[in-house]
């Protein structure tokens, strides 16, 4: 059964997600932010993250409208800090995606409109999938990952945890990408690119 959900975060990651929300018609309480601010949607100020503690672990459920351009632990730590707390993450869907019955979806992940997930395919906790994404067969990204608008990950490819696929990339079937490692907008990754790096360009090099 759906809990009403509370949204952390009042940007444009988070209108992303309120209206797939709304498209699924799901409760929203409202949304936090570091101080008050108006909704587009109309949605209730609650107040900061730290009231999100004044509500039972086991009525409400978390989304995280807090979106990423790079390299960034924000994430990460909030949902790490709800989850250690009790607190579930949903997991947020848009209704106009393929997704293969086979693929694995950890809790807090988010896919948006457009994109297409193929068999076999394992994506970790509090991912984003963006816009129009296409991710082939035994694909397997990890947790705390951005794949950014446009991206195609060919088959095979790994993705390593806190990673940031940037924009309209490309990766190369069979390609790891390592931990903590930004891509750069519209790069060709076709050989694999290590722990804690950036590459750019086309073919993507590490700088």
């Amino acid at each position: 059964m759906n809990k009403p959900i509370i949204i952390l975060g009042n940007g444009g990651h988070a209108s992303v997600l309120t209206e797939i929300l709304l498209l699924q018609n799901r409760e929203i309480l409202g949304f936090t932010a570091p101080e008050k601010q108006m909704n587009y949607y109309g949605l209730k100020y609650l107040g900061t993250d730290e009231m999100i503690v004044t509500y039972n672990t086991e009525e409400v459920e978390l989304i995280l409208g807090l979106g990423t351009v790079h390299i960034s632990t924000v994430r990460q730590s909030i949902f790490e800090e709800m989850k250690n707390q009790g607190y579930v993450f949903a997991t947020c869907i848009h209704p106009k995606t393929v997704i293969s019955a086979t693929a694995i979806l950890e809790v807090g992940v988010q896919i948006m409109a457009g994109s297409i997930i193929q068999p076999q395919v394992k994506i970790g906790e509090n991912t984003i999938i963006n816009t129009g994404v296409i991710i082939e067969h035994d694909c397997v990204i990890g947790s705390h990952v951005h794949i950014a608008p446009g991206v195609t990950l060919s088959g095979n490819v790994h993705i390593d945890d806190s990673s940031h696929i940037g924009v309209g990339s490309t990766i190369r079937q069979g390609v790891t990408v390592g931990k903590s490692t930004l891509i750069g907008a519209g790069a060709v990754v076709i050989s694999n690119i290590g722990t804690n790096k950036k590459a750019f360009g086309v073919p993507a090099k590490e700088v």
